[in-house]
């Protein structure tokens, strides 16, 4: 006949067992929603004023990036295009898109700036100069921005609610960065960059 001591004996190991089993699958499942959930709560979305295909300005229309994006005499970038330079082409609607009525009557019209969401937009205290990037190292603005300039469409602009930057600076991984090496603007990414082309870093180079 088996006593009560040893009964209960045989069973304290499985009990503790299925008791450590339940903390883990517990955490995992907590970890596994809030990895899901995170994004959607640290992250706000918000359509751009309006649409805008880059391959029809480029493939059709012949355009280069600079003719948009342009830099100045002194070597700074412009950044967007201002609405002079969309009025060129756009006095009148041309096609039967909504968004080419409303660039026309709310903003080509009325000589109101677009107000663009920009998803490289850097923290006040970090300069970055094209010029050196685009002319002096040669580097494709893809290397940055991506394959932007093959899009048919804009992307919705994703922010931080916390930092309000960008979620491009940061990168699409919660961890920060993403499968490509365009998919995010981090110091990091600037620094690896120039440890690869042998540029010595220091603060003021960025900072100023």
């Amino acid at each position: 006949m088996t006593s009560t001591h040893e009964t209960t004996g045989d069973r304290s190991p499985r009990r503790r067992l299925g008791g450590r089993l339940a903390v883990a699958a517990g955490l995992a499942a907590g970890l596994a929603v809030g990895w899901l959930l995170l994004p959607r709560l640290l992250y706000g979305r918000e359509a751009q004023p309006l649409d805008f295909n880059h391959v029809l300005h480029t493939d059709d229309a012949g355009l280069a990036c600079q003719d948009c994006h342009r830099l100045r005499d002194d070597g700074s970038f412009a950044g967007l295009p201002d609405l002079a330079g969309c009025a060129d082409c756009h006095t009148e609607t041309q096609g039967d898109s909504p968004d080419e009525q409303r660039l026309v009557d709310d903003y080509v019209s009325t000589g109101r700036p677009i107000p663009w969401l920009v998803s490289s937009r850097q923290p006040q205290n970090v300069y970055f100069s094209h010029a050196a990037h685009v002319k002096l190292a040669a580097i494709a603005c893809s290397r940055c921005h991506g394959d932007i300039g093959a899009s048919t469409s804009l992307p919705v602009y994703e922010y931080n609610r916390i930092s309000t930057y960008s979620r491009r600076i940061w990168g699409p991984r919660i961890a920060g960065g993403g499968p490509r090496e365009s998919d995010s603007m981090k110091m990091s990414d600037c620094t690896d960059c120039h440890a690869r082309r042998g540029v010595a870093d220091h603060c003021l180079m960025c900072h100023k």
